[in-house]
């Protein structure tokens, strides 16, 4: 049994966190609410394929971090919730299409059964497709700003879902599968297969907050460094939490022969790995006032939290 460790001392902060995420999600939901076709829109199947996954639960921690972005730069929600929303639908379609047999093989997602076990895998991949397609039109409903253009807003989502990055890393995932991968292989998969979305999230919410070039190179270091703690956590979690805790198939990435941190470098590694990202992250927000960015700062150490 490991001894207790209390984790890394959070930046004092009187932001109920909880509350926060609470209202995040609302306005997210309420967002996509408008965004996606009616679950009646013909053909139906796909649109309530499409709502099934999307609104399936979870804390929408990538929209609220787009959003905390953009209070941290200044600006409101309403410029960051299409961005917001957009980045969420990237993030679904890709859980979606993670979780089909010729992928990982999930039955569950999020506390209940996967879209391709409800719907068929036909349906779960279009629906899949369906969700990333409409990222875009989605952006397109966003304000562009006086330093970042719709062409700029455009390309940093299509980037980070695309074969560099997101995709980049799901085919190294699946390639490194029951092979002994080193550590330099094994980062550049959580980089690109997580890391990169969770970047773009609060580099879009500083680029809706029009932010300067010193602040959105702080964000940006910002989300790549949790952006692997995040995945490394997450690594971790599956081989410490149950299947009901963690609303998925606890130990899959066992099972599956899978590359992961406690894998490759250990359990007590890991975790002090997952501590030294955070860290770095926090301090990358020491250009802001704690009380633009307490909300990074509340998110970061809540992620690391999730393992203790």
């Amino acid at each position: 049994m490991r001894a207790l460790r209390k984790p890394p001392k959070e930046v004092p902060s009187s932001l109920n966190l909880q509350a926060f995420l609470e209202q995040c999600t609302a306005k997210v939901n309420r967002s996509l609410d408008k965004f996606l076709p009616a679950a009646t829109a013909r053909p139906a199947t796909i649109h309530k394929a499409m709502r099934y996954s999307i609104f399936a639960g979870g804390k929408r921690m990538r929209p609220a971090l787009c959003l905390a972005a953009a209070q941290a730069c200044g600006g409101p929600d309403s410029e960051a919730l299409p961005l917001a929303c957009a980045i969420e639908c990237i993030h679904t379609y890709s859980l979606v299409h993670d979780d089909l047999p010729s992928m990982d093989n999930d039955d569950f997602r999020r506390g209940r059964p996967t879209c391709h076990k409800v719907f068929g895998e036909g349906i779960a991949v279009l629906a899949g497709d369906a969700l990333l397609t409409i990222a875009f039109e989605i952006v397109s409903h966003a304000k562009p700003r006086r330093r970042y253009d719709m062409s700029t807003l455009l390309r940093e989502i299509a980037v980070a879902a695309g074969s560099e990055k997101l995709i980049a890393g799901q085919v190294a995932d699946l390639e490194a599968e029951g092979k002994n991968v080193q550590r330099r292989e094994l980062q550049f998969i959580h980089e690109n297969k997580t890391a990169a979305i969770l970047r773009s999230s609060v580099r879009l919410g500083a680029m809706s907050a029009n932010a300067d070039a010193r602040k959105l190179s702080a964000i940006t270091r910002f989300g790549q460094r949790l952006g692997l703690a995040f995945q490394i956590i997450d690594d971790i979690l599956d081989v410490t939490q149950t299947s009901e805790i963690l609303g998925k198939s606890a130990g899959k990435d066992v099972a599956a022969k899978k590359a992961t941190y406690p894998a490759v470098i250990g359990l007590q590694k890991s975790r002090a790995e997952a501590r030294r990202l955070t860290r770095e992250a926090q301090n990358a927000l020491s250009i802001f006032s704690n009380r633009n960015a307490e909300a990074l700062h509340a998110l970061a150490n809540y992620l690391l939290e999730r393992e203790y």
